[in-house]
C-alpha cells in the first residue's frame, strides 16, 4: 500500500514494484479507477481499515511540495499538516485491524538534523531547531504511533537526483543551456542520492529488518559546487553562472532558502553500509551520468 504514489519517487517505487512481481494499492483521494487504487480523506483523517488488511506493508510519501512556492504561514502549516495528518490517518487505520500490517516504512528527510551542522551526522546525531527540524521530528513520532508489533521505519532522505522531479530537476533545463551554476557559496552540503538508488532503499528497507531512522543519501559526500559541476560535466556544459544567497533569499523568501537550497547537511548513511546496502550510484560522478542519459535504468539493473 503506497500513499503519495503520484509523486516522482512514489511513481517510481510503484513501478519497481509492480515490476518485481509485487501487488501494489495506491491510495488516492478521487474516486478509485480500478482495484489497483483506494479512496482516503486524509485531510478528514478518513480511512476504511478494510483497504489495509491483509497488506504487508504501507509506505507513507505524502506530503505539499516543500520547495514548491514562497512559504507563507498558510504554506508552512499545509506543508506540516500533509504529513502529520496523513501518517496519523495510517496509523489510526492499522490500529483498527486485528492484525496490521507488519511494516510502515514513513518517510522523513535529511532537514531532520537542521537547517545547517558541522561534522558528520549519523542516525544517531540529535535533530535540529528549525522548521523543517521539528516537522521531522513530529513526522517520525506520528509514524511510531502504528500499533505494537507493526515495524516502523523512517528513512531520512536527502536530495534525490532526478532527471524528472525535485531541485535537481528543476535545474537541468538551465544546465543545459550552460545557464546554470551553483547556489550561494556552494559550499553547503546536500546529502545525494540518484533516484534509481532511492528506491532500491527502500525496496531493501522493505524486506530487512532494520527499524526506526535510517539516513538515505550516498555514500559519497558532496557540497553544492561539486553537485553542479558533475551535473554539468556529464552534459558537457560550462557552470559558472553562480546565483548569489541574496538573490535566492528575495526569489524564494529568507526561511525557505536559509532551510532548504543554502542548507547544510554532511549526512552519512551509516545505517545502510553497516547492512551491507549497495549502492547502484555511490560515486557523484556516476549519478550525474544518470541523470544526464535521462535517468534509464531498469529492474533487473537496480
Amino acid at each position: 500500500m503506497i500513499s503519495g504514489a503520484s509523486g516522482f519517487i512514489g511513481t517510481a517505487l510503484a513501478d519497481r514494484l509492480l515490476r518485481t512481481g509485487h501487488d501494489v494499492v495506491k491510495l488516492v483521494r478521487r474516486t478509485p479507477t480500478g482495484t489497483s487504487e483506494a479512496q482516503w480523506d486524509p485531510a478528514a483523517g478518513q480511512l476504511d481499515e478494510a483497504v489495509l488488511d491483509g497488506a504487508d506493508a504501507v509506505v507513507n510519501l505524502s506530503g505539499a511540495g516543500i520547495g514548491e512556492r514562497r512559504w507563507t504561514k498558510a504554506r508552512v502549516r499545509d506543508i506540516i499538516d500533509s504529513r502529520l495528518r496523513t501518517t496519523k490517518t495510517l496509523t489510526a487505520a492499522m490500529g483498527r485491524l486485528g492484525t496490521p500490517p507488519g511494516t510502515f516504512l514513513s518517510q522523513s528527510g535529511s532537514h531532520y538534523y537542521g537547517a545547517s551542522r558541522a561534522g558528520l551526522l549519523r542516525e544517531d546525531s540529535g535533530p535540529g531547531q528549525s522548521v523543517l527540524a521539528r516537522l521531522c521530528v513530529d513526522w517520525e513520532a506520528a509514524a511510531h504511533t502504528a500499533p505494537r508489533g507493526v515495524r516502523v521505519v523512517t528513512p531520512r532522505t536527502g536530495v534525490v537526483l532526478s532527471p524528472a522531479g525535485g531541485a535537481v530537476g528543476q535545474l537541468l533545463p538551465l544546465l543545459k543551456l550552460g545557464l546554470g551554476g551553483p547556489l550561494g557559496n556552494g559550499r553547503q552540503y546536500w546529502p545525494w542520492i540518484s533516484l534509481a538508488d532511492e528506491i532500491t532503499v527502500i525496496e531493501f528497507l522493505l524486506d530487512s529488518s532494520l527499524e526506526g531512522p535510517v539516513n538515505v543519501c550516498a555514500p559519497e559526500s558532496a557540497d553544492v559546487n561539486a553537485i553542479v559541476a558533475q551535473l554539468a560535466a556529464a552534459l558537457h556544459r560550462p557552470a559558472f553562472l553562480r546565483v548569489p544567497a541574496p538573490a535566492l533569499r528575495l526569489v524564494l523568501g529568507g526561511q525557505l532558502a536559509e532551510e532548504l537550497v543554502l542548507a547544510s547537511q554532511r549526512m552519512e548513511p551509516a545505517r545502510l553500509m553497516d547492512a551491507g546496502f549497495a549502492w547502484q550510484h555511490p560515486a557523484l560522478a556516476d549519478a550525474a551520468r544518470w541523470v544526464a542519459s535521462g535517468g534509464k535504468w531498469s529492474p533487473e539493473s537496480g
